[in-house]
């Protein structure tokens, strides 16, 4: 046999469908492939020695037309999975907690404390993004920029912030709410 062509490649994935759906008993997706009850009884006789012989021809049958009313979503929906795995590998690569990927409540024993400098530096970043816009929860890329703006690890960040979003007041000016060690 010689190789197909991508037309060739096409017909035979369509019948396979076919196939599968006459199978499964998807009557509304033959239908909707303009499948009728000859067609149907057609593809009933085909076995894999015909789909194998279909390789070779030259020609096809079908009416292939993009659908903009699903195209567009579903890119819009791939683009965002990819944009979100995007920032999931960063949350990763900058050790973030997985509560804080989750966004629940940790679960687990107690990180190491930051030192002083890292605790102020993250304070500062913190609370001058929450004066900007008070009711705005932090996403994963204001966490990922609050990290590097202090040179603070991820789990730090997160920490600090969320026992500071506990206590619920920002007046301490420049200077982080004590918490118990």
């Amino acid at each position: 046999m010689t190789t197909g062509t991508k037309e060739s490649e096409l017909v035979m994935a369509v019948l396979l469908y076919a196939i599968r759906c006459l199978a499964e008993g998807d009557q509304h997706a033959l239908r909707g492939m303009n499948f009728g009850p000859e067609e149907v009884a057609a593809l009933r006789e085909l076995n894999l020695a015909d789909l194998y012989r279909a390789g070779s021809l030259q020609a096809h049958c079908l009416a292939i037309r993009l659908n903009r009313a699903v195209y567009w979503p579903m890119l819009a929906h791939l683009r965002q999975a990819r944009e979100s795995e995007a920032v999931q590998r960063d949350l990763i690569q900058a050790d973030a907690p997985l509560e804080m990927m989750l966004t629940v409540d940790p679960s687990t024993g107690r990180p190491a404390e930051p030192d002083e400098a890292t605790s102020h530096a993250v304070w500062q970043a913190w609370s001058k993004r929450v004066k900007e816009d008070p009711s705005a929860s932090l996403t994963p890329e204001d966490y990922l920029a609050l990290g590097e703006d202090t040179g603070a690890s991820l789990r730090a960040v997160w920490n600090l912030i969320q026992r500071w979003t506990e206590y619920g007041d920002l007046s301490h000016e420049g200077v982080p709410p004590e918490t118990d060690k």
